[in-house]
């Protein structure tokens, strides 16, 4: 089996609603998100021959994903008041509403997911929430 590894960044703001400590209120990290791709064989001719992608294209589609989440206030559905809501929209903040609590780990699947959309063969997706602690998720692909 092969594999390949690329990495990209971005900054945002979260919080945990129903946390009980500090993550209850607005924060930011450094993301740092790392995919690692896999393939049984390498491409056989042209331009990728010996490749299983082109990294540059790798490292293009992870980009557009964290550029997508760069500099915005990420919030789980429904963990603000409607008016809230409308409030920082009306003032003009960038704001990304997901469906899962936006931890390292619902994170790390995230962008598994995406990337798997892409057509990438992912292994795993890392997610670093801070330089010392990072969450991942792959899939078995034994069942």
């Amino acid at each position: 089996m092969y594999y390949l590894e690329t990495e990209q960044s971005f900054d945002s703001a979260h919080f945990l609603k129903g946390y009980e400590g500090k993550c209850k209120n607005i924060h930011g990290h450094r993301w740092r998100v790392v995919i690692e791709i896999q393939s049984p064989s390498l491409q056989k001719e042209g331009q990728t021959q010996g490749m299983i992608v082109d990294f540059s294209r790798l490292k293009e589609d992870l980009k557009e994903e964290t550029d997508y989440l760069d500099h915005s206030l990420i919030l789980e559905k429904g963990s603000l008041r409607p008016e809230t809501l409308l409030a920082l929209k009306e003032e003009g903040f960038l704001l990304v509403e997901v469906n899962f609590r936006p931890t390292a780990e619902g994170f790390s699947r995230y962008f598994y997911e995406k990337m798997s959309e892409k057509g990438y063969n992912v292994k795993s997706a890392r997610v670093y929430e801070t330089p010392a602690n990072s969450a991942s998720y792959g899939e078995d692909s034994h069942g």
